[in-house]
Formats: structure tokens, C-alpha cells, sequence
């Protein structure tokens, strides 16, 4: 078998030969501090490369160290989240000195940048703030179009379709986090009750984009694995969006775009969203989204048992290893991998480190996660 075929019978509750070893990509701070420790050899553009989800240097990198494939390996369109095309020029808003400054990233928010720091910016402020910046700067650049389509991607897996032996999605985009992204949490939420009319036609302008974009690409000869979303709109407590509201508005709009892959013979349904989705999975289960990703372990403990208990089998998973454990020893490797014993025997569910890959994590504990993980489930 190979691992497209794995996956195919792992999520369909089949016999299967190996569990593959999948992960969910690397900081670039990770592959940064590797390469200065000798344990990689990247250039800066080799690192850039590799922090591209599937392409093929992330894939040789990944092989390397001993996984399979990234979950993450999914045909998008050419801007490359199904969002703004164009995108907004990254500028600088106010130079603060010091190597610090407000920036306008291409969704348009504005960030504070400080030389030399990692992780997320703060937010300062955003482009998208009433009726007339949504309508000249943001409506234009959600409209499907041909050049949208990524067709050089498109001919690249096709060429390749008969002899691909690893598991490639289709990318749907984001219903709701991608409007917090434009307009940050605190606006998004009054927007809701301040002008409904103006949330109502920015989330169909986005789930219309999603929908069309993604029926062009279903026009190609590829045979997708499986489907996509990313969402990211829960944090450790639960969701930023009231559950009842979401499933009203947002459930119908999940419907439609599975039924459009469904219809392609599509059955396996993918959603990333960080955080405790609890108060969340019903409205993607019930409208075709049947597998949570990453299923963040943190200190609430996210785990597919429970969910699999309260849905049974209709509710897969691919994730929830406690990728902390990387920064320890051998032996918490070892206790993590033992805990996911009993996750696999669930059927349905495919172990994945439960986001990317940290820098505090160590190369030796990562590599012997992957040789351990093979000697205890196959490969």
C-alpha cells in the first residue's frame, strides 16, 4: 500500500499495513536553529521553501527526518488561502524607530513589527472598518476569477496523478476566521448586531468564492483525497463565535461547499482549527465536516476519545500528539507515544504532531519519535 491508500483505508475504517507518519509542518525559527546546531544544511531560500506546506523541498526535508508527508499538502488557488487576489502590498504606516514600525499586512490588517521578533504581531488596527472600505478595497479582491485558478499546480498533479503516492487535498478556504483576520475579533463580533446586512454579504461573498474557486478546480483530472478548511477561531476556553449563531449562519454555507465535493466523490471532510472546537463540532459534523485537525492537546487536553464516544464513528481525526514532548527526552516521547496506542486502536484517526513543529523542539527527540512511531505502528 502506499500512504494515499493508507490514509483512504485508515479513515474508512479498513485494514491497513502501516499507520504514515504525518506532521503539520515547522517554524521557521525550528529549521533555523537546526541548521546553526548541523543538523541540516538549508540555505535561507531552502528554508523558505521548506516552510511551504507539501512542496516538494518540505517533502525531501521531511523524509529526512523521518515523517511521510504534511496534512497540510493541498492544491489552493494562486493567492494561496482562497482570500484577497490581489492581496494588499505589505507597507510601512508609521516608522516607530528602533526597527520597529506599524505595517499593513496583505489582508490588510496593520501589525506592530519589531526587528528580530518571532511569533504573531500584535494587531493595531485594520483597512476594513465600515460599508465603503469594504466596497472598494475588499469586495473587489474576493470576486472569483480564471486567474485565480492555479493552473500550473493544476497540470503539476495531474502529470503526476497516476504515480503520486501521497494524499493531496483540495483547499477550501475559511468561512469565518478569515473575516476576523480582516477586521480583528472585537469588530467582527459588533458587526454582527451593529449592520447584519454587511456581515451577511461579506460571509456569502466569501463562501461564494470558496464555493466557485473550488468547483473549478474539481474540473481537473486530479483525484483529490480528501477536502480542506482551515478556520482558527477558538482559543483554550472554547470559541470566539456564539455556537447557536454559528451553527445558523454558518452551517447551511458548510453544507453546500461538502455537498460540492461529496458530489466528486469526496467523502472525507477536513477542518485546522486551534483551540477547544468542543461547542463547535456539531455544526461541522452535521454538515459534512468529519475530520478535526489539529486537535491541539494543551492544557485542555483535546482529545478524538471523547469525541468519539459522544459521535461514534462518523467523527475522524488526524493529530493530537502532545508536540511538547519534543522538548524533552526519549522517555516523554515514549509515554506520548504509548498514549496514542489506545487513540489508533479507535480506527479513524491518524496520530499528528498537534501543530507545527516548535523550536524549542530537539532534531534527536523529533527523529526518534519517527523511528519510534514506525517500529510500533508499521512503515
Amino acid at each position: 500500500m502506499n500512504h494515499r491508500q493508507r490514509v483512504h483505508a485508515i479513515m474508512h475504517y479498513e485494514n491497513y499495513d502501516a499507520m504514515p507518519l504525518v506532521h503539520f509542518g515547522y517554524w521557521k525559527e525550528t529549521l533555523e536553529k537546526w541548521v546553526w546546531e548541523g543538523h541540516a544544511s538549508l540555505s535561507a531560500e531552502e528554508i523558505d521553501a521548506v516552510l511551504v506546506d507539501g512542496s516538494e523541498a518540505e517533502l525531501a526535508f521531511s523524509k529526512k527526518l523521518g515523517f511521510d508527508f504534511n496534512w497540510y499538502s493541498t492544491l489552493q488557488d494562486k493567492g494561496g488561502w482562497m482570500s484577497l487576489y490581489p492581496k494588499f502590498k505589505e507597507e510601512i504606516v508609521k516608522d516607530l524607530g528602533g526597527g520597529a514600525c506599524h505595517m499593513r499586512n496583505e489582508e490588510g490588517m496593520i501589525v506592530l513589527q519589531r526587528e528580530g521578533a518571532t511569533g504573531i504581531p500584535a494587531e493595531i488596527g485594520y483597512t476594513l472598518v465600515d460599508r465603503r472600505s469594504w466596497e472598494e478595497q475588499y469586495l473587489p479582491k474576493l470576486q472569483f476569477n480564471a486567474e485565480r485558478v492555479n493552473i500550473e499546480a493544476i497540470k503539476r498533479y495531474e502529470a503526476m496523478e497516476n504515480t503520486r503516492e501521497t494524499p493531496l487535498g483540495v483547499y477550501f478556504g475559511s468561512l469565518y476566521g478569515q473575516i476576523r483576520n480582516y477586521m480583528g475579533l472585537e469588530a467582527v463580533t459588533y458587526l454582527q448586531m451593529d449592520d447584519e446586512e454587511l456581515f451577511d454579504e461579506i460571509v456569502d461573498t466569501i463562501a461564494e468564492l470558496c464555493y466557485k474557486t473550488v468547483e473549478e478546480m474539481l474540473k481537473s483530472s486530479i483525484k483529490f483525497d480528501f477536502a480542506h478548511f482551515w478556520e482558527d477561531i477558538c482559543f483554550k476556553n472554547g470559541p470566539i463565535v456564539t455556537p447557536s449563531v454559528f451553527y445558523e449562519r454558518f452551517g447551511p454555507l458548510y453544507k453546500r461547499l461538502c455537498g460540492l465535493v461529496n458530489a466528486h466523490g469526496i467523502d472525507i471532510v477536513s477542518l485546522d482549527c486551534d483551540g477547544k472546537i468542543d461547542a463547535l463540532i456539531p455544526t461541522w459534523l452535521e454538515n459534512g465536516v468529519n475530520t478535526m485537525f489539529p486537535i491541539e492537546v494543551g492544557t485542555w487536553e483535546a482529545s478524538i476519545a471523547p469525541w468519539r464516544k459522544q459521535y461514534g464513528k462518523a467523527l475522524r481525526g488526524v493529530g493530537g500528539m502532545d508536540k511538547r514532548v519534543f522538548a524533552e527526552d526519549f522517555a516523554a516521547v515514549d509515554k506520548e507515544i504509548e498514549r496514542l496506542k489506545r487513540l489508533v486502536e479507535l480506527g479513524g484517526y491518524i496520530p499528528c504532531p498537534d501543530h507545527r513543529i516548535a523550536p524549542d523542539a530537539k532534531w534527536d527527540n523529533v527523529r526518534y519519535y519517527c523511528d519510534k512511531m514506525r517500529k510500533v505502528f508499521g512503515g
